[in-house]
């Protein structure tokens, strides 16, 4: 019987399904990552970090802990996401701010984390395909920087269970960013979609660079759970119906930033291709408490 629960929890786990560990007491949940953790795009920033980490109060993370709190299940929360960090970066400060691994301690059972796109230079590669063209040889140059994407966040995966034996650790990833079909005429959609900045081959091709992250990041899980860590992929892949009709470029309500990022009083570039408020929602529900 245990292991049939085991299989079926491993099931969930390849499913991109994320329960949060059964804990009788408080949880202690610590938010690190990049700009998708943090929430740039989403509005609401946190003092100070507007123009640096972009911590917004909208993020999935700031989410997850309102439901935990609005549960009575919060002891504590600790958000150290930054904008631009790659793996690496979680180890050492960042941006005038200490090392984001240093927020986790022995007592913390809950760790969110969204990681591995800078590592691939992931924005720099949308910055191409709105600019350039990014078919062909830059798609092909990020896609084989994808295998030590995954070995770098398997070994930040072991980072954090060092420091917090007992956590369990739920990695929410991107998704993509733009649908792949043809824009439907007579729809108003953001400049962004029009074929002058980004073509239907250029749409396609990025989302297998999308794929292709989702891919290494529920392999990175996959390798760490077989290292023993309590790891967990939540992919906004795995809930039909969580992002559909809501990529760029598709008729439904955008759940990411556009041009509209660029407009006077907005966060500028860095938030183009990001999560907005509604986005940040959708990504707050995979994780499930």
């Amino acid at each position: 019987m245990k292991r049939s629960i085991a299989v079926f929890i491993a099931a969930l786990a390849t499913l991109g399904i994320a329960p949060v560990a059964n804990a009788t007491g408080p949880i202690s949940l610590v938010a690190l990552g990049d700009s998708y953790a943090s929430g740039t795009g989403a509005g609401s920033y946190q003092d100070g970090t507007a123009g640096n980490c972009w911590r917004s109060g909208n993020s999935y993370g700031e989410q997850v802990a309102a439901r935990l709190r609005a549960a009575g299940r919060l002891g504590s929360f600790t958000n150290v996401t930054c904008s631009g960090a790659t793996t690496a970066d979680f180890a050492q400060p960042f941006k005038d701010r200490p090392a984001q691994l240093d927020a986790l301690k022995r007592s913390t059972n809950l760790v969110l984390l969204t990681a591995g796109g800078n590592d691939i230079d992931f924005s720099t590669y949308g910055g191409t395909c709105i600019q350039a063209d990014c078919t062909g040889a830059p798609t092909g140059a990020t896609l084989a920087k994808l295998p030590q994407m995954a070995v770098n966040v398997t070994g930040l995966l072991a980072k954090i269970r060092h420091r917090s034996p007992h956590a369990r650790i739920v990695v929410v990833g991107y998704g993509r960013q733009v649908s792949a079909s043809d824009s439907l005429p007579a729809v108003p959609l953001d400049p962004i979609c029009s074929e002058s900045v980004l073509t239907a081959d250029e749409r396609r091709e990025g989302n297998k660079v999308a794929d292709g992250i989702d891919a290494a990041l529920r392999s990175a899980v996959a390798t760490a759970r077989w290292q023993g860590i309590n790891a967990t992929y939540a992919s906004p892949f795995s809930r039909p119906g969580t992002f559909d009709g809501h990529a760029l470029c598709e008729a439904g309500t955008p759940f990411l930033r556009g041009f509209d990022a660029l407009a006077p009083g907005q966060e500028g570039p860095e938030a183009v291709f990001h999560p907005n408020q509604q986005g940040q929602q959708a990504l707050a529900s995979l994780v499930r408490l």
